[in-house]
């Protein structure tokens, strides 16, 4: 009578865990957490004696009972019955969901089978990183002059409902539309798009790097528009190019003893119109 009596209280608390045997010595399905179905399994021994129990989760399950590994195998030493174990595990879970904030949107299923579904479109061969959450992807891109470019997207629980965040190293702020329909496929062209604008300004940089002795910056990133050049003598100019007009005088700075920069300063004044 005990024994339906739990069973009983553990289908209608938990309707998506079942036993998958006829002993009933195997449970699998999902427990429900604060709105989110987490899947797993529950092997008892012949004698159901909890004690022997072992458990099989999800790894979203798994990251939530992070720290918690202890709790749950003295919980399972002293519950009496599947039903107030499982009630304790759900209770060690929200504690886990409250002080981990990161883990309280955990994604649908449908959301990784987008994400997958995204990746086949726009080709594998692109991703160069995807964190264990499926919400960090690194992608690689190549400009017109073969430079390589690293492309980040976080992406959020809603996806595609919700615009993802993205970021490169570029020496402009990166401007990407989205739409709930929109795809990484797309947002990858758009930013091929805006590496493509900046191709020019990095040609002009590049020429800069191979043909002068740089100070500074010691290793200069994507994003960096200034570089200062050693000239001689003690001297250097401090050169701030424009993403967007590359072509243009850039804004010059010498940097010295005064007695050195002062005539070059004014020979720069006088064939600045030559430029």
């Amino acid at each position: 009578m005990s024994m339906s009596f739990t069973e009983d209280s553990l289908c209608r608390d938990n309707p998506l865990l079942l036993p998958v045997n006829e002993q009933k010595t195997v449970y699998d399905g999902f427990i429900t957490v604060q709105d989110k179905d987490l899947r797993i399994k529950i092997i008892l021994p012949p004698d159901l004696q909890l004690k022997k129990a072992k458990l099989h989760c999800c790894w979203q399950l798994k990251h939530l009972l992070r720290g918690y590994e202890a709790i749950v195998k003295q919980r399972l030493q002293q519950s009496a019955d599947l039903s107030s174990f499982i009630l304790e595990l759900k209770t060690i879970l929200e504690v886990g969901l409250k002080s981990r904030p990161e883990c309280r949107s955990i994604p649908p299923p449908q959301y990784y089978s987008q994400i997958i579904s995204e990746m086949e479109t726009l080709g594998w061969d692109k991703m160069v990183y995807i964190d264990m959450e499926f919400q960090t992807l690194k992608l690689k891109a190549e400009d017109s002059s073969g430079r390589q470019h690293m492309f980040t997207v976080r992406l959020k629980a809603k996806h595609p409902a919700e615009a993802p965040e993205c970021s490169a190293d570029l020496p402009v702020p990166l401007s990407v539309t989205w739409t709930p329909q929109s795809t990484l496929e797309q947002l990858y062209s758009q930013f091929l798009l805006v590496l493509e604008s900046l191709t020019e300004f990095w040609d002009v940089l590049d020429e800069i790097d191979e043909k002068t002795w740089i100070l500074e910056p010691e290793n200069p990133s994507r994003s960096d528009t200034m570089r200062r050049i050693a000239i001689g003598n003690n001297v250097s100019i401090k050169v701030e190019v424009d993403p967007r007009h590359p072509k243009m005088l850039p804004e010059c700075c010498l940097l010295g003893a005064e007695h050195a920069v002062t005539p070059l300063r004014n020979k720069l004044n006088a064939n600045m119109h030559l430029w």
